[in-house]
């Protein structure tokens, strides 16, 4: 039998970590991902991938929004272990995120996204990834960004059911800081459900378009 797993002996220091992502990323690029300011808005397959590569991209302040709990149905496509379940995703969320890097400034809130607390709630976060299942909360948080803040960066996305036809997955910008990612028609059914892969597709064009504002670029 092989020796059991232990965890590290020692937690390398701020300065190490930053050095590290500093070694991958150049410091200029690195000091933009550290200042950015990032808000998941839903933590389920889309926002559970988007959260996780933005932490390993060294964003230096998160905001995980989510009113829901782990179950294991999540498991086929979330970023969430076993040792999660019952847990909110919130609080699951963070804890994934401080074992990639513990020194970035993650902030929770375990509550539902309305109309009447929208404003409060992003009101300090530049940038606002859309991850939620239900289409009518995506038209409530994407219509809500827009009136109250259209000066913010909005990454929303809609179509990725399914397998297969991955070039169908992409992103297209809708007016000046609204950006939408999928392929904008795929709608989950029987036989035809959400599956890891397609989703984490759809994810990860929200987090590497996020990446890209954040560092000087420009999607058209």
């Amino acid at each position: 039998m092989g020796e059991e797993r232990k965890a590290p002996n020692r937690i390398p220091s701020k300065e190490e970590m930053e050095r590290a992502l500093t070694e991958r990323h150049t410091r200029g690029f690195q000091e933009k991902l550290s200042a950015a300011r990032v808000a998941v808005a839903g933590l389920g397959g889309l926002g559970s991938n988007i959260a996780l590569w933005l932490a390993r991209l060294g964003v230096g302040h998160l905001l995980l929004v989510d009113f829901d709990r782990v179950e294991l149905s999540n498991l086929n496509r979330q970023q969430y272990f076993l040792r999660h379940l019952g847990m909110e995703k919130a609080r699951a969320m963070e804890e994934i995120l401080k074992e990639v890097n513990p020194y970035l400034d993650v902030r929770c809130l375990c509550c539902r996204v309305r109309e009447d607390n929208l404003e409060e709630i992003f009101q300090d976060w530049d940038y606002i990834c859309e991850a939620f299942d239900r289409a009518e909360e995506k038209a409530m948080l994407v219509n809500g960004i827009l009136e109250h803040f259209p000066e913010k960066i909005l990454i929303a996305a809609s179509g990725m059911a399914g397998f297969g036809r991955s070039g169908e997955i992409r992103t297209r910008r809708i007016s000046k800081n609204f950006y939408l990612c999928g392929d904008g028609a795929s709608e989950s059914g029987p036989g035809y459900g959400l599956m890891a892969p397609r989703v984490a597709l759809c994810a990860a064009h929200q987090a590497n378009l996020a990446a890209e504002l954040i560092l000087g670029g420009a999607a058209e």
